[in-house]
């Protein structure tokens, strides 16, 4: 058998998938269940009424057997039409690819986007729904992951909302970390799942689906059946005398379950103000060092992530490597149009605690003083402290 080289991350800081919480890898471990046995049919539906109150949703949640992206596509295929007019919200990779998606099937699309280091302003989609009154589903991605920018995606909604329009949310980065419901931002599909600030495994997505997009896809003749891209299929999966599709992912399910536990019993309030306090730590100490963000302004920069523009000379791949070997710390690199522009450190999950903010901070500035450029890391780390309880 070859032997592995390279050594796991002592610390994976990135933007997901992220550690998972303990109780999770537990209840992974477990043996895996038949999925018609009685105790899994019974664990299934009570993870979806699970996921549905997490969600603050007053159905069960769907469950897709794939991760999100996936999951993202398949909302696009089931969800638009060939008669349907679709707005995309482009303010990031994640954003703008949903365009792509939707174009398969819709009659028209139309796209408002900014620049990557920006947020929508829901005046632009008032704008832009007034230019095309015959716009009938809109999508937004509430963190775009890439850009580590944050969307303002409530009133956002209420705009689509006023217009009469479907609303489909990406929220896969930020719900679990962040106060953000498919209610409150009137979304008809909110994707979201396990693998980012839930701290779970990333292997399932979770979806709330209105009543007004459920009836929307049984009208749409080509909605997919009988396949992987179908959420009609899985409606009513959460039921205990209806079938699955296909077998779904037992484990993953068990793991889910714990993840939710684990959200439940921390109590979700107190889940979105270790994260908010991890990400004003790690900023603080980050531009203390001479750094910049890349979101602009900061105000829309997600508590999630931390984006750091790569200083002049520097590559993304100077800085990851360097991290990595030196102290076995992971950060995420751009993807698409922002590689090479700008390296994300992750605060989601478990490694939402200002300790590895502190972490990160020490990492990312050796990092590119290793590279010849000039940064005082004790006045970072000093920074991230001052913004812990007491100044650390």
């Amino acid at each position: 058998m070859e032997n592995f080289q390279i050594k796991a991350p002592t610390m994976t800081l990135t933007t997901g998938p992220v550690a998972i919480y303990p109780r999770v890898q537990e209840a992974l471990s477990r043996p895996v269940p038949y999925d018609y046995d009685p105790y899994f049919l019974e664990l299934y539906e009570q993870v979806c009424r699970k996921a549905g109150q997490a969600m603050r949703w007053d159905e069960p949640a769907l469950i897709l057997q794939v991760e999100p992206a996936p999951a993202i596509e398949a909302a696009a295929a089931s969800l638009i039409s060939a008669k349907d007019t679709v707005l995309n919200v482009a303010s990031g990779v994640y954003g703008k690819g949903f365009g792509y998606w939707a174009q398969r099937y819709c009659n028209r699309l139309t796209e408002v986007e900014v620049p990557y280091n920006q947020a929508i302003d829901p005046e632009q989609v008032a704008e832009a729904l007034r230019a095309n009154p015959d716009v009938t589903i809109v999508s937004a991605v509430h963190h775009d992951t890439p850009s580590g920018t944050l969307n303002p995606i409530n009133e956002i909604g209420a705009v689509v909302k006023e217009h009469g329009a479907l609303l489909l949310v990406d929220a896969v980065s930020s719900f679990g970390g962040m106060d953000i419901h498919p209610i409150d931002c009137s979304a008809d599909i909110f994707i979201t799942g396990p693998g980012k600030c839930l701290g779970g495994s990333p292997g399932l997505s979770v979806l709330a689906v209105s009543e007004a997009a459920w009836a929307h896809m049984e009208k749409n003749k080509d909605a997919p059946t009988a396949s992987v891209l179908s959420l009609l299929d899985w409606k009513n999966a959460w039921r205990k005398e209806e079938n699955f599709p296909f077998t779904p992912s037992v484990a993953e399910v068990v793991g889910l379950n714990a993840a939710f536990d684990q959200y439940f019993d921390e109590g979700p309030e107190v889940v979105w103000r270790r994260h908010a306090l991890t990400a004003r730590a790690c900023r603080a100490g980050i531009k203390a060092m001479g750094l910049k963000l890349w979101p602009n302004p900061e105000s829309i920069a997600a508590p999630s992530t931390t984006a750091v523009t790569i200083p002049e000379g520097l590559t993304s791949e100077q800085i990851i490597s360097t991290a990595r070997k030196i102290f076995g710390v992971t950060f995420s690199t751009g993807r698409m149009e922002t590689y090479d522009k700008l390296i994300r450190i992750g605060h989601m999950g478990p490694v939402a605690e200002p300790i590895y903010a502190v972490s990160a901070v020490a990492a990312f500035g050796a990092a590119v003083r290793h590279h010849g450029i000039s940064v005082n890391i004790g006045t970072g780390i000093e920074a991230a402290m001052a913004e812990l309880p007491n100044g650390g």
